[in-house]
């Protein structure tokens, strides 16, 4: 059966064979841009598939050993020229690519040469590829996990949307009744939630962020930092009714308004730190549905697969570039509203309410 994925599949399978051809993994800057001198050394790299686990180890001799990780023995030795012609002619093969789904038979039969029968590895949270490193800076070879974003094809999802991203708010302070109130619900002019708010400011009333539906992401983002329910509650707010996606101006926006009175008198950039730390961890292992221990899955990093097919990372040691390419490269992105619920007005124990969902896409 052909391998055929999108271009966010593809990139993983170019990941894998652009870091065994070069042999290390280059750091990147706050912008993308890879910093001279900062590289991993890569010493091999560990893949489990469905029924295999494979380490494809960097020798001495220009060769990649392709290793049965369970018994140590060697299966086949390829030149690593190998590698560096086919990930070229895979990104050459991914810039040329149209449509959602697509193969490329000359590769697929390289990477069944070198025991590689799927696209991506099997993994169980947030790393899609495991690496053994020489640390230079520790003199380590600690095994790390990264995830992978790619922008050769729709721009990643940092943080998915979901039944469990739902975030409540209570409508107050209007007179208008509840029959006014559940007409909002039939309109469907776009943009279809910023028009709803519109309307419910326009006959008085106003939108307060109270919980989120899902118990567990809101424990998960108080375990984060205690204020950031109410935070993202807020900035989720402003995207409709200030009308901006961007996180950078959103936090500008935020700031200004200063909703949970922070003490900004001195400087202390309080919103923009916690909301750097949950897309931090929303990276490198949290899940709206999964109880968070603040232990990242993706304990290396992230990789970036860039436009020009460089492959750059963020390491714990790049943590200040990391957060600043995050927040300078995020917005907040409007999910289906009949798939996840939400947008409608609604009535509930003399109260009204609104349930506005959450999303953070690269962009």
């Amino acid at each position: 059966m052909a391998l055929s994925g999108n271009k966010g599949e593809w990139s993983e399978a170019y990941v894998f064979l652009k870091l065994l051809a070069e042999g290390k993994l280059h750091a990147a800057d706050a912008n993308l841009n890879i910093i001279p001198n900062v590289y991993y050394p890569i010493i091999k790299i560990l893949r489990n598939e469905l029924n295999t686990k494979r380490d494809y180890s960097i020798g001495l001799n220009s060769n990649i050993e392709v290793i049965n990780a369970d018994n140590g023995n060697v299966i086949i030795s390829v030149n690593v020229q190998d590698f560096i012609d086919k990930s070229r002619e895979l990104f050459t093969n991914l810039r040329r690519a149209t449509g959602r789904s697509f193969s490329f038979p000359d590769i697929e039969t390289f990477l069944s040469n070198i025991d590689v029968k799927s696209l991506t590895a099997i993994s169980s949270n947030k790393a899609d590829i495991r690496l053994v490193v020489h640390d230079l800076n520790t003199g380590l070879t600690p095994t790390l996990g990264f995830s992978i974003k790619s922008m050769l094809g729709k721009n990643s999802t940092l943080f998915n949307p979901g039944a469990t991203t739902n975030f409540i708010y209570e409508i107050k302070n209007s007179s208008g009744s509840d029959a006014e109130f559940l007409s909002i619900n039939n309109i469907n002019n776009e943009p279809k939630i910023r028009s709803r708010i519109n309307r419910i400011t326009e006959i008085g009333g106003s939108i307060e962020f109270l919980d989120i539906a899902s118990k567990n992401l809101k424990l998960n983002l108080q375990l984060i930092d205690s204020h950031l329910p109410s935070i993202l509650g807020n900035l989720l707010l402003y995207k409709y009714s200030e009308q901006k996606s961007n996180l950078r101006e959103l936090l500008n926006i935020i700031n200004d308004k200063n909703p949970l009175n922070f003490d900004l008198s001195l400087g202390h950039p309080f919103y923009e730190y916690k909301i750097k730390n949950f897309l931090t961890d929303s990276a490198l292992g949290m899940t709206p549905a999964t109880l968070w221990t603040g232990k990242y899955d993706a304990n290396g990093g992230i990789i970036i697969v860039k436009e020009n097919g460089d492959v750059v990372c963020y390491h714990i040691y790049n943590r200040n570039e990391f957060q600043d390419y995050l927040i300078n490269n995020t917005r907040l992105e409007q999910a289906s509203t009949s798939r996840y619920e939400f947008g409608d007005v609604y009535c509930q124990n003399g109260k009204r309410f609104i349930k506005l969902n959450l999303q953070v896409r690269f962009d």
